[in-house]
């Protein structure tokens, strides 16, 4: 199977997060980001661009009851890169999360803008 995109970690955000989850939700994570890689076509169940934002997805796991929210964004055509994540307790996504989310993407592309020259 062909990969159709390529997956990035910026800093050690995803890890912290990752490595505090059980091995079932990191077996279910793992999936998720398999999916992501291979799929032609991802489903919006696992993958969503946040409405209001300027670029910012949704990585989208659930396991069992649980729900996490993993955000990353797309740099040069088909890298996504992975910020943070959490467990998400409410209907709405809180601001503070997603104003974390905007400061890494900012923060990887002030690291990064080399390559726009």
């Amino acid at each position: 199977m062909k990969r159709k995109r390529i997956i990035s970690y910026f800093k050690s955000y995803f890890d912290d997060f990752y490595s505090a989850q059980t091995r079932k939700v990191q077996d279910k994570i793992n999936w998720t980001i398999e999916l992501i890689e291979f799929a032609e076509v991802i489903p919006e169940k696992y993958f969503k661009h946040l409405t209001g934002t300027d670029g910012l997805y949704e990585m989208r796991v659930q396991h069992g009851s649980n729900i996490f929210r993993i955000f990353c964004f797309f740099d040069r055509g088909n890298i996504i890169v992975i910020g943070h994540g959490f467990q998400k307790k409410t209907d709405k996504t809180p601001k503070k999360e997603l104003e974390r989310a905007e400061k890494i993407k900012q923060a990887y592309y002030e690291e990064n803008a080399s390559y726009l020259l």
